[in-house]
């Protein structure tokens, strides 16, 4: 049986400080059993390794930044569309997921290009500032968190919150404190990089272990696979992790996933306490950098995505291997600098 030939369009081709999930999508797809995939790689940046990956991705199409708003997203896709037929898009950064949400209908219905994306409303309640809410709502504990604006503001959560205590971006990064000095740098750290609001949460001491997961929008949990972190950047990104077998971990997520109708991929980050308690740290509305172990686990959670934003029915995964472990390697690529001047100049390659 002959593969259905389809074009994808991928972002998060890997951000320079930190791995993105584009790559990891993409290998995923290239494995698919159904799809003979064509991939359209997006791109913010012009040192993302992605664009330059010529075995994985086809073609390359920098997007104006997120802070550009839906507008100008809107109008560079339609400029894309009028070059390439594509059928799926796939947006893997945070930052840029409140402008896809606010198009996708206008994609679907303009440009015949469908996404499979949550509800503003599902987006909304699972941001970091909005925490203690969300675990209140889905009967799963979270850490006491609270979201500042000035520095001053820091002082007086002392009284509510001990040292240590984490500084968090609204998208990214995070700074574990053990003293106002720390906290005070991190706070400024993170303001020039993200902006507005802080948040500051609760230190919980444990075992980190995530999920990444894929929701069908009615209430069903179509996939997920729990990893716990065997080696951690500074940045606290998982470098290495294994597959692991969890059933309380699990009955947690498919709860959050089936109670709050999650439509897309996602990570559930949670800290598991000497005493077996789960405190969710944060849930990320998109894949995350090591999702292609769910693939190495018998889950192609990419593929089911596609498969569900073209309307068709996927059944949920039956299981997935425990034991499987992901190793992320960093390598140097040559490249020749009339690549880097022609993706710079005319913003495609």
């Amino acid at each position: 049986m002959s593969k259905r030939k389809i074009t994808v369009g991928v972002s998060g081709l890997n951000n320079i400080d930190s791995p993105g999930p584009g790559i990891p999508v993409i290998r995923a797809l290239k494995e698919s059993s159904e799809f003979d995939v064509r991939i359209i790689g997006f791109s913010y940046e012009t040192l993302e390794p992605g664009i330059y990956m010529h075995e994985l991705v086809d073609k390359v199409y920098q997007l104006p930044l997120p802070t550009a708003g839906s507008s100008m997203l809107k109008e560079r896709l339609q400029y894309i569309a009028g070059i390439e037929k594509i059928d799926v898009i796939i947006p893997n950064f945070d930052a840029e997921l409140h402008n896809f949400i606010k198009i996708q209908q206008q994609l679907k219905s303009g440009l015949d290009i469908a996404t499979f994306l949550p509800s503003h409303e599902s987006f909304e309640e699972r941001q970091k500032s909005e925490l203690n809410k969300f675990g209140e709502k889905y009967n799963v504990r979270v850490p006491k968190s609270h979201m500042i604006n000035q520095l001053s503001e820091l002082k007086k959560l002392e009284d509510d919150l001990d040292y240590p205590m984490v500084i968090k971006g609204r998208y990214y990064d995070a700074y574990v404190a053990s003293s106002h000095e720390q906290a005070s740098a991190g706070f400024y750290k993170i303001v020039s990089k993200w902006g507005y609001p802080v948040i500051v949460q609760e230190f919980v001491t444990g075992t980190e272990v995530n999920v990444t997961a894929i929701g069908d929008g009615y209430g069903n949990c179509i996939g997920a696979v729990p990893m716990r972190k065997l080696y951690i950047t500074d940045k606290g990104k998982a470098w290495s992790g294994i597959s692991l077998e969890d059933d309380t971990l699990m009955e947690i997520t498919r709860r959050v996933i089936e109670n709050s109708k999650w439509r897309g991929g996602c990570e559930l980050e949670f800290i598991k306490t000497k005493k077996d308690e789960y405190y969710l740290l944060e849930m990320n509305p998109r894949f995350p950098a090591w999702v292609y172990l769910a693939n190495g686990c018998g889950q192609n959670h990419a593929e089911a995505l596609v498969k569900m934003a073209l309307g068709e029915e996927v059944k949920p995964f039956a299981g997935y291997k425990s034991g499987k472990m992901f190793i992320r390697y960093s390598y140097d690529m040559i490249v020749d600098i009339t690549e880097f001047e022609k993706i710079s100049t005319t913003g495609e390659m």
